[in-house]
């Protein structure tokens, strides 16, 4: 296959530009960034995990959508929830999985959370706070169901430990750090 032939997505140019967009979406906590035009018509979930994912990652598809080819693409081992670097889930079911938090040692070992939500733009604001943060800024989800909220605050007690959270909507993402703090607005 021909770059020519692959799909938009995963056109080298496509994934330059996805990962700018996330790198400044990541110092803007909670600012969407609209990836519509480097996806080829891919969920934006999509998009994040061809941006983080290789061959040296573990990955859990909790919510079972992605393809044999995507796998392929991605290039990623598969590994349980508990085990992986990456996990993929459904934002309108409550999680039911323990991630990696990393150690005080090795930080960095906490997994990151890609989690499909309905929109990044309705609904009501989480209230969000911390690093890359002026006071506070606010955004809008639908499709989270509010045990995210409750095991995410969990998961990041114990700074430097915890995960990272990218929601992700059809066609946008926004990034939640693990020092963000996030209140119901």
């Amino acid at each position: 296959m021909s770059v020519i032939d692959l799909p938009a997505l995963w056109r080298p140019e496509n994934h330059q530009a996805l990962f700018r967009l996330i790198l400044d979406a990541t110092a803007r906590p909670g600012q969407g960034a609209d990836l519509s035009p480097h996806l080829g018509g891919a969920h934006a979930a999509l998009g994040a995990l061809a941006t983080f994912c290789d061959n040296t990652q573990t990955l859990a598809d909790l919510t079972g959508t992605l393809t044999d080819a995507d796998w392929r693409f991605l290039d990623v081992a598969r590994a349980p929830a508990d085990q992986a670097a990456f996990i993929l889930a459904q934002g309108s079911d409550a999680p039911t999985f323990q991630p990696r938090l990393g150690t005080l040692d090795a930080p960095e070992g906490g997994a990151t959370l890609i989690v499909k939500v309905a929109s990044l733009t309705e609904g009501q604001p989480l209230i969000l706070t911390g690093p890359g943060i002026k006071t506070t800024t606010s955004l809008h989800v639908t499709g989270l169901a509010p045990d995210w909220l409750t095991a995410r605050a969990r998961w990041c007690a114990d700074f430097p430990m915890g995960c990272d959270m990218v929601l992700a909507d059809d066609t946008s993402v926004a990034i939640l750090p693990r020092t963000t703090k996030i209140t119901e607005g």
